[in-house]
């Protein structure tokens, strides 16, 4: 029964994706007697934690019945209140926890405190589940980095296009909504400044009530045209990150659009390890990426892509000179190569979705 209440309570922390960052996704079901009494989940940074609103829902039932939440309790003071304490003071006397805080501000303390008040705790359930909800929290957490994941679109083949430059559509529309929802998850997506100037893309969410993502340019000698949608249309905050040998005047003309542009270390390309920092110190732990094969190919070269997920549509383009999602100079060696962990395989549409995660030799999946 346990696993059926913590897939409850993953299911109820899901609806919110996107929506707590930085702060984990987490969910939380109350049981008593065979009977769900409470459910919550975390809504917004700052706000209350997925236990409290669970509480909230039982009120006086909830002494003596077992709280199964997706997310070790939290053992410390930030814009609330420890959560720990929180299920103490109600009388809880079972928790079920799926997995632990990485967090060092909690990182088992939330268990010892539960422990220590006489709680049973049993943790691990439905863990890969929980982990693979909080993949981004992990992360950032552990890493000090944003969370990016690399989508894209291609043919069985694994073309981006035709090798004139055709490309829309390869999906299906529901594979395109499904995109939409996942730039509504996220807090930033980034494109080379050659998707810009080939598709003048709007870099936006276009679903009922989805949030648009800051938009991000990896544009080294700033080629971003001035009336470019992601410049003029006003939907989104618009930030290009360039190298030292930039055109001022270009640099001073987008700023005077309301754009920000921000140089990196790189003499001719932009460095991507420090422009993840830099963005990272801004308070942004999720990149959809969303590149052509040079910048996808320049992103996993340095092992800086967390996440895959490929639109698989069931066509065939061929073409050697059709461009492919991963560019660049390659690998040498199919030892070499680069493993990746699939974790689900599912239809959009007619479309394949496949969500990986690559295993770099460096950085092992968290």
């Amino acid at each position: 029964m346990h696993e059926t209440y913590m897939k409850l309570a993953l299911e109820n922390a899901r609806t919110m994706r996107g929506q707590t960052d930085p702060n984990p996704t987490v969910g939380c079901v109350l049981v008593k007697e065979g009977r769900v009494i409470g459910i919550g989940a975390h809504l917004k940074a700052g706000g209350p934690h997925a236990e409290i609103h669970a509480l909230q829902m039982a009120g006086k039932e909830a002494v003596g019945c077992t709280a199964y939440v997706t997310l070790e309790p939290c053992s410390h003071t930030g814009k609330t209140g420890p959560c720990a304490l929180a299920l103490i003071e109600a009388g809880v006397k079972q928790v079920v926890v799926a997995m632990l805080d990485p967090n060092p501000l909690v990182a088992g303390n939330g268990i010892r405190l539960l422990e220590e008040a006489g709680i049973h705790v049993e943790t691990g359930v439905c863990e890969y589940e929980a982990r693979a909800l909080n993949d981004v929290f992990i992360h950032s957490i552990l890493h000090q980095k944003p969370f990016v994941t690399a989508k894209t679109a291609i043919t069985l083949d694994g073309k981006l296009a035709t090798h004139t430059g055709s490309s829309q559509w390869i999906t299906s529309s529901e594979a395109r909504t499904d995109v939409h929802h996942l730039r509504s998850e996220h807090q930033a997506i980034m494109v080379g400044v050659g998707t810009v100037v080939q598709d003048n893309p709007a870099l936006t969410a276009r679903i009922p009530n989805g949030r648009n993502p800051l938009r991000i340019i990896v544009d080294s000698h700033l080629r971003t045209p001035l009336n470019a949608q992601v410049i003029t249309d006003g939907q989104a905050p618009t930030w290009i990150f360039t190298a030292q040998a930039t055109d001022e005047n270009k640099r001073k003309a987008l700023q005077d659009l309301g754009v920000e542009v921000i140089k990196t270390s790189g003499t001719e390309q932009v460095n991507l390890e420090e422009m993840l920092d830099s963005i990272y110190q801004r308070s942004i732990t999720s990149i959809l990426l969303e590149a052509g094969g040079t910048l996808n190919a320049s992103f996993i070269e340095a092992e800086l892509i967390s996440k895959l997920i490929l639109y698989m549509a069931p066509k065939i383009i061929g073409g050697r000179l059709a461009p492919t999602f991963l560019e660049g100079e390659g690998i040498g060696l199919m030892n070499d190569a680069i493993p990746v962990e699939i974790a689900s395989v599912d239809f959009v549409g007619k479309d394949l979705k496949i969500t990986a995660y690559p295993q770099y030799s460096k950085k092992p999946r968290t």
